[in-house]
């Protein structure tokens, strides 16, 4: 895991395709399903869409492609925007993005991290 950083990475600063457009974008942030094992009553819960038992696992990374947020054990049913819920309001361990900085999300993440940013 990397620290984040607040200072333009050189890929965008030296770029006239990426820069002024990504100044202020400090990484990437996508959702992804690992699969899992569980038994018992819980194992429901865990069932993806697709109806593969795993948990939802949210990680960031930055434009070295460093990871530098990963919030794991979530169940496979559970929405992204629920994950990234908990991931911005948690008291341990909570995604911090900067005043004035942000994440490239994709659309289902796009809204909910607007709401608690």
């Amino acid at each position: 895991m990397a620290k984040p950083t607040h200072t333009v990475p050189p890929k965008i600063s030296t770029s006239t395709r990426f820069y002024p457009y990504f100044k202020d974008c400090i990484g990437a942030l996508d959702g992804t399903h690992i699969d899992a094992m569980v038994q018992g009553p819980e194992k429901a819960s865990y069932l993806n869409r697709k109806g593969v038992i795993s948990q939802n696992v949210l990680a960031a990374c930055n434009f070295d492609l460093e990871f530098i947020y990963v919030l794991s054990g979530w169940e496979g049913s559970a929405h992204d925007s629920k994950v990234l819920q908990d991931a911005l309001t948690r008291r341990i361990n909570r995604l911090q993005v900067p005043e004035g900085k942000y994440y490239l999300v994709d659309c289902s993440l796009h809204y909910n991290i607007k709401s608690y940013v």
